[in-house]
């Protein structure tokens, strides 16, 4: 391919996905986030759809930098334990596929090819135990969406992503939510 035509496919995959979390990461600092008696005031009259859609929402925000204890925290005070710890549950499995989903289809042949064979060894770990992995990742300290984008650039398959990840995000929501219920006593 001469030097001046168009760029590899790839490459314009990793600008896309440098674009949408940079995007990301701006909207998560400067959106306002509703505090806990206009969430509450706006769940109890939300009806099924208003939940859907806190979910959704709650679940794109796990694909940028917002803490994920946060916003359960938050759930749990606006909407109470069981409700709050579905929605947690619920957004952070849609969450971390949709970061898996996008890092896989947008940066995952980027990384083969400058990582080579130097990350070869590791990948095939990940993907030999990759449910393992993810559901370690994710009762760990690290970041939500870096676990998701992460494990979308490795070769982790799907069906160990999803069910590491559903099983991962169950603990830290019970002890997230909970504490946000908690919390709803004395508001």
């Amino acid at each position: 391919m001469p030097a001046d035509g168009p760029a590899p496919a790839w490459r314009l995959r990793v600008a896309v996905l440098g674009l949408l979390l940079t995007a990301a990461v701006v909207l998560a600092l400067t959106v306002d986030r509703p505090g806990v008696p206009a969430l509450r005031a706006w769940l109890h009259e939300a009806g099924p759809g208003g939940w859907c859609a806190v979910v959704l929402a709650v679940a794109l925000a796990l694909c940028t930098p917002v803490p994920r204890t946060a916003l359960s925290v938050l759930l749990g005070a606006a909407a109470g334990f069981p409700a709050g710890l579905a929605v947690a549950v619920a957004a952070g499995l849609l969450g971390g596929l949709a970061g898996f989903a996008l890092s896989r289809r947008l940066g995952r042949d980027a990384v083969a090819r400058l990582t080579g064979r130097w990350l070869a060894r590791a990948d095939r770990l990940l993907r030999d135990r990759g449910f393992l992995a993810v559901l370690t990742a994710r009762v760990s300290p690290v970041p939500f969406w870096v676990v998701s984008y992460a494990a979308g650039l490795s070769s982790v398959r799907w069906l160990p992503h999803a069910l590491g990840t559903a099983v991962g995000v169950v603990p830290g929501s019970v002890l997230h939510v909970g504490i946000g219920a908690s919390v709803l006593g004395w508001l």
